[in-house]
């Protein structure tokens, strides 16, 4: 059994303290928080990056996973690696990682995708790392700058993907709180829960989500929202295919980092406007104006998802915080960062069963802002969920993406937000301390990652 230092039971109480009392803390929020920033980068697992952390729960002693293809296991290795391979990351390989609760099939995952390598782009075949890295881990070393948020703001250790799947459906969650395939595109009720494939990309027959996303109960509350999309390449194949040539990405390609031009609500309501390339993010953190809500995706080369550099990523979202410290919004401002799936990374927690949909691996997430608690380690049960839940609160009065409340009737199986086991993004911060100041950090921070070998 793990065993938690003091500070670290008392934080815990405190959390669980300020969850009992939750129906205030909304209340606290309102006046505090304006403005809500979710920073959403890909593939990486909780383990693969504060699976040492000091309280957090990380990587247990005696950890070693079964090897099929050479014998034995492999152990859990500090990988000082800047481009990493990582393993398959669909719905097939999030079952086989899980393996009912044993954890244990990363390794012959990530090497059955080798024997498929064909073309580099495929994450599993890519240039980079080691061996097996999916049994790799990076620490303080290697990504100082999201250590240091972690230290100094609040730190989730039982964040996990919503589903247990790939980037779309991840990302159809963060914005919506499902993942579906629609036989009518303008028929909610046609909707039917899809991890795969719910991207069907015919032509002709977009627009492909019917069901209601989270920018409805905006635009009806008039409550300003951006998504702000980085040009580039898509960080990865289209469709979950096991390899591919790059695509390029913009504001205006309704792709998998950018579903939102694919809902039909989002079109009748005259939104698409609100999806903006990411130098508009720049412009209204820079001018203080940052809308009440905001979703930002990377692209390709500063996403992380392997074969990109761990170190580009971490300059990339070093930089968008520090562009909101520095914004007049700031003392407003609460920033959720995650990452959209574990990327076939090592992880060593069994995904708790919230429906038939999930949940998915742990990932990272971090929380930044001046009313966050310092240096605390969050171990309740969250998902993105969790950020739904978070807006509603502060902005829509509690009002839930519910079918039978929200005036725009779908098919959705439950309410995600209102799960028993999701908890509340309230415990993270503390509204009655004096507002942090700013800590901007250097984009290029010294690390001792080291160039990736050719596999």
């Amino acid at each position: 059994m793990k065993l938690w230092g003091k500070a670290t039971v008392l934080a815990a109480l405190a959390a669980t303290a300020l969850v009992a009392g939750a129906v205030s803390a909304p209340a606290q929020a309102v006046p505090k928080i304006r403005h809500v920033v979710v920073i959403m980068q890909e593939n990486r697992s909780f383990d693969s990056y504060f699976g040492t952390y000091p309280g957090a729960d990380g990587i247990p002693p005696g950890t070693c996973v079964p090897d099929p293809q050479n014998g034995g296991c492999v152990r859990p290795f500090h990988d000082r690696y800047d481009s990493n391979a990582g393993g398959p990351h669909g719905a097939g390989p999030a079952v086989a990682d899980i393996d009912g609760g044993k954890m244990d099939g990363f390794v012959a995952e990530q090497e059955n995708a080798k024997k498929k390598c064909v073309v580099k782009f495929n994450p599993a075949c890519a240039t980079g790392g080691t061996i097996h890295d999916v049994m790799g881990y990076h620490d303080a070393r290697e990504i100082p700058n999201y250590w240091a948020y972690a230290r100094n703001f609040a730190l989730q250790d039982r964040m996990y993907e919503p589903d247990a799947s790939w980037s779309l459906p991840s990302h159809l969650f963060m914005v919506s709180g499902w993942s579906a395939s629609c036989r009518g595109a303008y028929n909610p009720m046609s909707c039917r829960s899809n991890l795969g494939q719910p991207d069907r990309e015919r032509p002709g027959l977009r627009p492909d989500y019917a069901w209601t996303d989270l920018t409805y109960l905006l635009h009806r509350a008039g409550v300003s929202w951006a998504y702000y999309v980085a040009a580039g390449t898509q960080p990865d194949c289209d469709d979950d295919a096991i390899s591919c040539s790059p695509k390029k990405q913009s504001a205006g390609t309704p792709e998998i980092w950018n579903p939102l031009p694919d809902f039909t609500d989002v079109r009748q309501d005259g939104q698409l406007g609100n999806i903006q390339p990411l130098g508009r993010f720049y412009a209204a953190a820079r001018t203080g104006q940052l809308p009440a809500v905001s979703w930002i995706t990377p692209n390709g080369k500063t996403s992380e998802h392997p074969p990109a550099l761990v170190s580009t990523g971490q300059t990339y979202v070093t930089g968008l915080v520090n562009a909101i410290m520095r914004s007049p919004d700031w003392s407003s401002t609460a920033i959720f960062l995650a990452w959209d799936d574990w990327g076939g990374f090592y992880d060593h927690v069994a995904p708790p069963v919230v429906d038939a949909n999930g949940y998915g691996l742990r990932v990272p997430g971090i929380v930044i802002s001046p009313w966050a608690r310092h240096h605390f380690v969050d171990h309740q049960t969250l998902s993105f969920d969790a950020y739904l839940k978070f807006i509603e609160d502060v902005f829509l009065g509690g009002q839930r993406l519910d079918p039978a409340t929200d005036g725009r009737p779908d098919s959705r199986p439950d309410v995600r937000e209102n799960a028993s086991q999701l908890g509340s993004l309230m415990a993270d911060f503390d509204f009655n301390q004096h507002p942090r100041p700013p800590l901007p950090l250097p984009l290029h921070p010294r690390t001792d990652l080291i160039s990736s070998l050719a596999q």
